[in-house]
């Protein structure tokens, strides 16, 4: 046997570009409704290759979300930046109106419905998107808790529930968006909730 041929065979494909690929079939078809073959297909590569590379489809897709929060839901962390409450909520409203509506990807937001429901065998994937929702509510929940006390948020609600109330109005739009709305409506929807936003009134 030679010396080369024990060497592992190099990676034919950019780890990167094959994620971007699987993250585009997982969002549209969402956890259940994604075989193997049909990753395999988009990616380009074939199962041994997949598994050698990203573990198995649940490793895969947990992979895929890491990806999905850095790059078309990655207004949710610059907004949580903005040095404003009422800027804060602005960017994170504004930013779900349209990347829930950019027609370059499928429509509303992976990590809400990609397994909403689901059969016991996708229980924990259903579970980590739960656990990474309420991660995201917390970051919330901390921004709004740090409002109050600065005196950048005056509201008689308390942290949890702004942070509850934002969530189930991002959860909303995205269910908008797939049902498909238009970029400008959604807007309307973004400006709206901004208008009535408890302790934002007079801001």
């Amino acid at each position: 046997m030679s010396k080369s041929s024990c060497v592992g065979r190099p990676k034919s494909f950019d780890v990167d570009d094959v994620l971007e690929k699987a993250l585009a079939v997982f969002w549209a078809k969402g956890y259940e409704g994604t075989s193997l073959t049909d990753l395999t297909q988009a990616m380009g590569i074939n199962k041994p290759s997949l598994y050698s590379t990203f573990g198995n489809k649940e490793e895969l897709f947990i992979k895929v979300v890491d990806l999905y929060e850095q790059r078309p839901c990655g207004f949710f962390r610059a907004a949580l930046a903005e040095t404003t409450a009422k800027t804060m909520v602005a960017a994170m409203l504004n930013g779900a109106a349209q990347s829930f509506t950019d027609h370059s990807n499928p429509q509303g937001c992976m990590i809400i419905q990609s397994a909403l429901t689901g059969s016991d065998a996708s229980e924990s994937v259903k579970q980590a998107l739960i656990n990474r929702r309420l991660e995201h509510q917390n970051d919330l929940k901390k921004r709004f808790e740090a409002a109050l006390q600065q005196g950048d948020l005056t509201t008689d609600y308390s942290a949890d529930v702004l942070a509850q109330y934002l969530a189930t109005i991002i959860q909303g739009m995205t269910i908008q968006a797939t049902n498909g709305i238009t970029a400008a409506e959604l807007q309307c929807v973004a400006d709206l909730a901004l208008s009535h936003f408890p302790g934002l009134e007079r801001n």
